[in-house]
């Protein structure tokens, strides 16, 4: 008997029941609450949609590119949808959400292009035992940089902190960890590098500031202007998640 730590391509092949060819070549992995909300929105962006691999998961065609959308929250189900995918053959995973803002120097209407992430999720240490930090690939960290700067697009480069528990947040812990340089801190960026990672496979991590912890705001501070650029970054964020995942399929 074989369990999930040991299954081959084929043995999730055969537990999806799917043929090679519907799996897709780029996950979106999106990690935010609305999960209903967001399958909605992906759904009608992936017209030609294939199959549904799970409630919050759907594979569909942009074009003629076939690519998959997930809504997770926290690390363990980014993990289930990156360890599946990577295993199944998906070459390209581009994790987008959102970030406490740890730096007084990014703002709302910044897209935050993570270059690397702290691993204090409490998963991807079951990837990579032993590791503090896990690397964005850098190709696509650039092509990012590039696509931003030929749309004018405002943008940030640098480290997240990913935890696994942010109702446990101090304002003592933000600021150690903005001390140690991090932009910012979410909940997936981490995992889904490190099982991208573990598996060969390339990751990024593209994400929209929904809180500015570092100077006492909450996912509670309620302003309309910070709510209006967020929406608009979300769809800059959109646009270039959906550009990198269809932009590479004939690199080797």
């Amino acid at each position: 008997m074989k369990l999930y730590g040991e299954f081959t391509k084929h043995d999730w092949l055969q537990a999806f029941r799917i043929d090679e060819k519907d799996v897709p070549s780029a996950m979106i992995v999106h990690g935010a609450w609305e999960h209903e909300t967001n399958l909605q929105q992906w759904k009608q962006i992936l017209r030609e949609t294939t199959w549904n691999p799970h409630w919050n998961c759907v594979v569909g065609h942009w074009k003629h590119e076939l690519i998959g959308f997930a809504n997770v929250f926290g690390g363990p189900s980014a993990a289930v949808i990156c360890h599946q995918f990577a295993s199944l053959g998906t070459r390209w995973f581009i994790q987008t959400g959102y970030f406490g803002g740890l730096s007084r120097n990014v703002q709302f209407g910044d897209i935050f292009i993570v270059t690397g992430a702290e691993m204090a999720d409490g998963v991807s240490h079951w990837y990579l035992p032993d590791q503090q930090m896990v690397q964005a690939d850098i190709q696509l960290v650039e092509a990012a940089v590039q696509f931003c700067e030929k749309k004018q697009y405002r943008y940030v480069t640098g480290t997240v902190f990913t935890t696994g528990a942010i109702m446990v947040e101090t304002k003592e812990m933000a600021e150690a960890w903005a001390q140690k340089g991090h932009i910012g801190v979410d909940m997936e960026t981490a995992t889904t590098l490190a099982v991208a990672k573990k598996f060969g496979k390339k990751a990024v991590a593209l994400l929209n500031l929904s809180d500015h912890i570092i100077k006492g705001d909450t996912f509670y501070t309620v302003d309309p202007d910070q709510q209006k650029k967020k929406r608009e970054t979300d769809e800059k964020i959109r646009e270039l998640a959906i550009y990198l995942s269809t932009s590479f399929n004939d690199l080797p």
